[in-house]
């Protein structure tokens, strides 16, 4: 008689730190050893919630740079340039902003604003390289690898001249600095690079680049704002705070606002691909209406920045609705092939759902800080300034969005075409109550 032996084969898995690599450890070396010397090294300068903060961020930041890798070498790189430049600085002993003016590397890299030029030609780039891709011959890996490199280089120079501008702060005058998020120049920096790192983190999570052209179409037009607003306003120079917004409440409300914002933008260009995808075949011109509000979205930016600019900045309006109209056309006839090139919409679902999600508990987060914040500066908690009441617009906007997709299922189409309404509503709030409207909130008009 044969006897037939199983075998059962139990595979345990790794425990969490087991699973960490020399290079982790490293990184986590380097990463508590630099905040525990800022700390021995500036804390003397820190309130006792400054000094939370900094011990909040070493863990913080180990725990980014486990979870998502590739951020551990941008942390690396990021912060070895920005000390290069301060050392750049110091190197006179006394420090002084005219050396951004005199040595090579801060003139033409490292100052706040030659990277945040930077930057911004990167962006350009990058957005270029993946709609290159998208219509290149095969599958367009090598442009599309392209624009994401490029991408992750546009986001290693925006928080470099973040951080540098921080510094420069304090060359101004001590009494001068302050974290770079108390103006729309700081906040729109800030918007950029927030919404470039959450789209990088999903391109690796879901493995497809057909998205980095649409995504980055809205980090660019922020650019091209930013852009107008340095010629224009002058808004790269450094000023004072207003008193309302010398407090340590604004470290914490704005880059969760902005998580919020960013997160919500994301959303809204994977909505209108999801719709591009899903009329691509559609050949009535009333059939194909997510194109045709992208061209009056875009369009829309000069003719109203437009108004009150200089010759020259009227000029630079003239060219960004060119190129903008260019896009539009190019999008309209090419649809088809790019609606190839996209992934399946359950993945445009997923993606645009966790986006929402995401941003929403962020500026939910956001609006509770902000009440807070409103009660020491003001002394109530709510005032229906209007800032506070379009603020509480867009929660109830994405709070419905939530509960009909989680209580009744909403999917498809018309939860596409909500999330793409709810970038216009968020803009409003973001810019457009700075541009039209006045109140307590208004540190950043145009």
């Amino acid at each position: 008689m044969h006897t037939a032996t199983t075998t059962t084969t139990i595979t345990l898995n790794q425990g969490f730190f087991a699973r960490r690599s020399g290079f982790d450890w490293l990184f986590a070396a380097i990463v508590a050893a630099g905040g525990l010397y800022a700390l021995q090294r500036y804390g003397g300068y820190m309130d006792a919630y400054e000094q939370g903060i900094l011990l909040g961020a070493i863990p913080g930041a180990l725990w980014l740079g486990w979870f998502w890798r590739p951020l551990r070498a941008l942390m690396l790189v990021v912060a070895a340039a920005a000390l290069l430049a301060i050392g750049l600085y110091q190197q006179d002993g006394a420090g002084s902003l005219a050396r951004a003016e005199t040595v090579f590397a801060l003139k033409y890299f490292l100052s706040s604003q030659s990277a945040i030029l930077w930057m911004s030609m990167l962006f350009f780039m990058s957005t270029a390289f993946y709609w290159i891709g998208m219509f290149a011959r095969g599958e367009g890996r090598t442009m599309g690898l392209l624009g994401a490199r490029i991408a992750w280089a546009a986001l290693a120079m925006a928080l470099i001249g973040t951080l540098v501008r921080w510094y420069e702060s304090y060359l101004v005058g001590t009494d001068v600095g302050h974290i770079p998020v108390s103006n729309l120049y700081e906040v729109f920096v800030l918007f950029c690079w927030m919404t470039t790192a959450f789209y990088l983190y999903y391109e690796q999570q879901y493995g497809t680049r057909a998205l980095g052209g649409f995504v980055m179409l809205v980090v660019s037009a922020a650019v091209g704002f930013l852009l107008w607003y340095t010629v224009v306003r002058e808004a790269h120079e450094i000023q004072p705070l207003v008193p309302a917004l010398k407090s340590w409440w604004m470290k914490l409300h704005v880059p969760a606002n902005f998580i919020g914002y960013g997160s919500f933008a994301l959303s809204a260009m994977v909505a209108f691909a999801y719709l591009v995808k899903r009329q691509a075949a559609q050949t009535r011109w009333y059939r194909l209406a997510p194109l045709w509000l992208l061209g009056v979205a875009l369009c829309f930016e000069p003719v109203v920045l437009r108004q009150g600019a200089s010759e020259n900045a009227g000029s630079y309006w003239t060219v960004y609705f060119g190129v903008s109209a260019l896009i539009v056309a190019g999008i309209l006839l090419g649809r088809t092939r790019i609606a190839q090139r996209l992934p399946a919409f359950e993945v445009l679902d997923d993606m645009m759902y966790k986006s929402i999600a995401m941003g929403f508990a962020f500026f939910t987060v956001a609006t509770v800080l902000g009440a807070l914040w409103a009660a020491e500066a003001w002394g109530g908690y709510w005032s229906w300034d209007p800032k506070e009441t379009w603020a509480l617009i867009v929660w109830l906007n994405y709070a419905a969005w939530l509960h009909m997709r989680l209580m009744k299922g909403l999917r498809g189409t018309v939860s596409a075409w909500w999330a793409l309404t709810g970038l216009a509503v968020t803009t409003f709030a973001f810019l457009g109550v700075n541009m039209f409207l006045s109140g307590l909130h208004s540190y950043g008009t145009l």
